[in-house]
């Protein structure tokens, strides 16, 4: 019993021990266990490390690659920078002189082979939505926060990042095309030793001198010296410039008109050149020969005497020195730097991502609170928002893409426009938000096709059908028992025969033989017009050159006249004039113009018949212009000629002074009459624009023309009407220019290019406030540049979207400038179609274009999205509040 008391003992005190020992080693593995744990919250393991590396390296690479685009480029660009300056030009010029200006390369490109990859993905990158998409593909590469496969993630991100780099890139390389065609274009140049050598347009230097063809492209800005023509005229178009399709006269200086190539190589010359400025309108500069000792021939330099960077030669050939190249010609220094647009639609999405961005955080954090913040929290919280991700789904970028380029197609393949291109794939929805309409007038609202309608006498009135009634009184005046001098006398048909001279003599337009028939080349349609319908009544013009005239009369009797002097029509004066001598050596000035100057020129006897024919015929929507003349003495004559050519070789203020000169003799002028001439719309634009405004949409007119015919084409198109006054503000300083804003009131606004420029340099929010409650505004005389800056008052101050639309190259920077751009194929050439959203082949096809396709693109999409999203829309005729809407 003992042995077994003692065995079971035995037994027992060993389970004893054993419990105590397996107590005791379960109590040091918790105590290890726990220490453990303390030692994890301490101290992060190593894959915690590198979750901060990679995100915090991923922030400083964007944080770098924002402050390398928009800081160190722009500072590292700047050093290289030339500035403008005015500068001599001595012929012949050295190669180390010519270095010291930039080259005369045309550059529309937005990357090259370098910058294409960074500048396009941060593009991409710089809005949310992508960039949350880009931070949840890089956090599957940590083996702590992989939660599926890795192509899950960057398969949908590389296709859209595709879409978008393969559609910059195909209009990249469309864009170097163009520009290495039209550098590659060869020219002839003129060497020391009068030989011709050919030279492409990318190696063309300042003070070169280049030969330029009929036809062909000028290729940097530059001094017309010498021309194929005689008298030394020739004429260019400016309709990729300055949007007018009149061909503009230009002369060659009269000291190197005569010269031979040989000759005009060797010259030696300093050439004075104002430095580089945006505008086309006006030049200063002087030419200085040397012809003796102590002895130079100076002769001024103006805009008359130039040929800019873009314009092409129409008739005959032209020698010029190249005095701009590159960034500093006129048509560089207008153009403004493409931009990438993004509609509103996803502006909404990128701001929506945001929204749910912070509530995915919210969400996560709630998620971790509930365990409560046990263990490595943070890691989980990533995790989290990883696993909800598809809160914001890939899926709503890829289908939103698809559904544009679904709606780009319908647009292209819409019989009912035909000939329209859609050019960018990511605005289609953008046309049924528009609020206004910025148009050009030359060649979208009107053809650019004058006829002549009507002239009025002191006496008479007569229409295009009664050209025999006026034939027949030019042939009783002409007679030779009836004859009279050119001093009209009213109340017979000396009248109107000097009525019809006033037509056939004071123009800018030059007959050139076509054939069996004349043609006509003029700076102006209009004076075409003029001088058609003198050749219709028998007054007909033969010949024309720098210094003489030739008329040929109703009764075959041939009429020499001496040019002495013209005036060129400008903006800022608002009338032309010219002085000729005739073969009696009686010298005339004849003057024509717009009626508010005309009226304090002529003399007030027997004119008090023109303000009442003159709104009658404004009222029509004709263009007006008064005719007069006056019969100068020859002492008064030569005392003018003198002054006129001092002022004119000033370098400081010679404008001023030269206008002073000219208003010496525009006084008391015998006024002869009034005429009217129309200027043909396109096609349904009165249906379109009616249509446009009982959609909502306001229609604002730009134009580089004259502020008379501008006014003409808004009344004629109906975007102003009789029931408001037009405020017309056209002053000189800029105080004038607040008070005329403050002046106007529920009117319409009709602005000229000086006081726009006042208004965009001080007034900025106070005039976009007074055009905006206008119900139209049209602004004349506008430079490229002062088109796209008005486009920038909606931007700077309103939410308002804003699509422009023109045909011509001067139309490029507001249709860039804008929301939406369209473009028209015209006569004005393919550039604004080219650089355009959407090209159209007429101003009609706007109506549909916005109001059928517009509405339908701004509305549709939304069902595709695959989330909610808020959507407000105004699409013409039809406003929603902002909703939900849900796939």
């Amino acid at each position: 019993v003992s042995r077994h008391s003692s065995v079971g003992g035995v037994m027992e005190s060993e389970k004893e021990k054993a419990y105590l020992l397996g107590r005791t080693s379960s109590s040091s593995s918790l105590l290890q266990r726990q220490r453990s744990s303390r030692e994890l919250r301490t101290r992060p393991p190593s894959r915690c490390r590198e979750l901060r590396q990679c995100w915090a390296s991923f922030w400083v690479l964007f944080t770098l690659q924002y402050w390398l685009r928009y800081r160190c480029v722009k500072k590292f660009l700047s050093l290289f920078k030339h500035h403008n300056r005015a500068r001599t030009i001595l012929t012949p010029v050295s190669r180390s002189f010519q270095s010291r200006f930039p080259r005369n390369v045309i550059k529309n490109q937005r990357y090259n082979l370098f910058t294409f990859l960074p500048f396009t993905l941060f593009t991409q990158f710089k809005y949310f939505y992508n960039l949350y998409f880009l931070g949840t593909a890089l956090s599957q590469f940590i083996p702590i926060l992989k939660v599926g496969y890795l192509f899950t993630y960057w398969l949908p991100l590389f296709f859209v990042l595709f879409l978008a780099l393969g559609k910059e890139a195909f209009d990249d390389i469309k864009r170097f095309l163009q520009d290495r065609k039209a550098n590659n274009q060869r020219y002839q140049k003129l060497r020391q030793d009068g030989t011709v050598s050919v030279v492409s347009s990318a190696d063309i230097k300042l003070g070169d001198l280049i030969v330029v063809n009929c036809d062909e492209r000028v290729p940097a800005d530059m001094v017309l010296l010498k021309t194929s023509e005689k008298s030394g005229a020739s004429f260019i178009r400016t309709d990729q410039l300055d949007g007018e399709t009149d061909w503009k006269l230009r002369r060659a200086l009269a000291r190197t008109q005569g010269l031979e190539h040989g000759d005009l190589a060797s010259l030696t010359a300093s050439y004075y050149i104002e430095k580089p400025k945006k505008d086309i309108y006006n030049f200063v500069g002087k030419l200085n020969v040397s012809s003796g000792i102590n002895t130079d021939e100076i002769e001024p330099i103006t805009v008359d005497n130039t040929m800019w960077a873009g314009t092409v030669l129409a008739t005959g050939q032209a020698v010029g020195i190249v005095i701009y190249t590159g960034r500093e010609t006129r048509s560089a220094l207008n153009r403004t730097a493409p931009r990438s647009k993004m509609g509103l639609t996803e502006i909404e999405v990128n701001y929506l991502s945001k929204v749910l961005f912070i509530m995915l955080a919210a969400l996560s954090l709630l998620m971790v609170a509930l365990q409560k913040f046990e263990g490595l929290w943070y890691i989980n919280a990533f995790r989290f928002m990883i696993l909800f991700s598809a809160i914001i789904p890939i899926s709503m970028r890829v289908n939103l893409d698809m559904a544009k380029l679904l709606y780009s197609f319908l647009i292209m393949w819409d019989k009912a426009i035909p000939g329209t291109l859609v050019r960018n794939s990511t605005l289609p929805e953008e046309l049924g938000r528009i609020d206004y309409l910025l148009c050009d007038k030359t060649g979208t609202l009107t053809k650019n096709d004058m006829v002549f309608k009507k002239i009025y006498t002191a006496t008479s009135s007569y229409r295009t059908e009664d050209a025999e009634m006026v034939t027949e009184a030019m042939q009783e005046a002409l007679s030779p028992k009836k004859r009279v001098t050119l001093k009209p006398k009213k109340g017979n048909n000396a009248l109107m025969l000097s009525c019809v001279r006033a037509l056939a003599l004071c123009h800018n337009v030059t007959p050139v033989s076509a054939g069996d028939h004349t043609d006509y080349q003029a700076s102006s349609p209009d004076e075409v017009a003029l001088v058609r319908f003198a050749e219709k009544v028998g007054m007909i013009l033969r010949e024309r050159d720098l210094h003489s005239i030739t008329l040929q009369n109703p009764q075959n009797e041939r009429e020499d006249y001496q040019i002495l002097n013209v005036f060129p029509f400008s903006s800022s004066t608002k009338r032309m004039g010219i002085i000729v001598r005739d073969s009696t050596n009686v010298i005339t000035f004849y003057m024509k113009g717009a009626d508010v100057v005309m009226g304090n020129i002529v003399s007030p006897v027997n004119a008090e018949w023109m303000p009442e024919q003159t709104a009658d015929t404004a009222r029509e929507g004709l263009r007006t212009l008064v005719f007069g003349m006056r019969v100068i003495a020859e002492e008064e004559y030569t005392n003018f000629a003198r002054r006129l050519h001092a002022a004119e070789c000033l370098l400081e203020n010679r404008e001023e002074n030269i206008r002073s000169e000219i208003a010496s003799i525009e006084k008391d002028l015998d006024l002869l009459c009034v005429t009217g001439v129309e200027d043909k719309l396109q096609d349904r634009v009165l249906d379109t624009l009616e249509r446009l405004h009982d959609a909502g949409i306001r229609t604002w007119m730009l134009t580089g023309d004259k502020l008379e015919t501008a006014i003409c084409i808004a009344l004629s198109s109906k975007l102003f009407t009789q029931k408001k006054p037009i405020n017309t503000i056209s002053v000189k300083a800029p105080e004038d220019c607040e008070r005329a804003l403050a002046a106007c009131g529920d009117s319409y606004v009709v602005i000229d290019g000086t006081s726009l420029g006042f208004c965009l340099e001080y007034f900025r929010e106070q005039f976009f406030r007074v055009a905006k409650a206008a119900p139209a505004v049209v602004c004349c005389r506008c430079s490229p540049t002062q088109k796209a800056q008005i486009v920038g008052l909606f931007k700077e101050f309103s939410n308002l979207r804003t699509c422009a639309i023109g045909d011509g190259g001067n139309d490029v920077s507001m249709i860039l400038a804008a929301d939406v751009g369209l473009g028209i194929e015209g006569k004005e050439g393919k550039q604004a179609s080219l650089a355009a959203d959407f090209s159209l082949t007429q101003f009609s096809h706007v109506l549909r274009l916005i109001v059928w396709h517009g509405r339908n693109s701004c509305m549709s999409p939304q069902s595709l999205l695959p989330r909610c999203l808020p959507h407000k829309t105004n699409a013409p005729g039809s406003w929603r509040s902002s909703s939900f809407t849900v796939a």
